[in-house]
């Protein structure tokens, strides 16, 4: 995987509209995947401040985005 699709993973994640389920289909990136990649690539902080944002976030997974709409 290249610096390119690293970058737009990370702000797929970053993206509340975008689903772990869509990264998945786009990059063959599983939600754990994510993590490691976000986790690897960002300072401490920022990847705090993410996981608290997305621990639970049901726009985050498409089982349960689709039930909102």
């Amino acid at each position: 995987m290249n610096e390119a699709q690293i970058s737009e993973i990370i702000a797929l994640a970053w993206d509340d509209k975008s689903t772990f389920e869509a990264i998945e289909r786009q990059f063959g990136v599983s939600e754990s995947e994510v993590i490691k990649l976000m986790r690897l690539n960002m300072k401490p902080s920022s990847f705090r401040q993410w996981r608290k944002r997305v621990i639970g976030r049901k726009t985050k997974h498409e089982a349960y985005s689709d039930k909102m709409i």
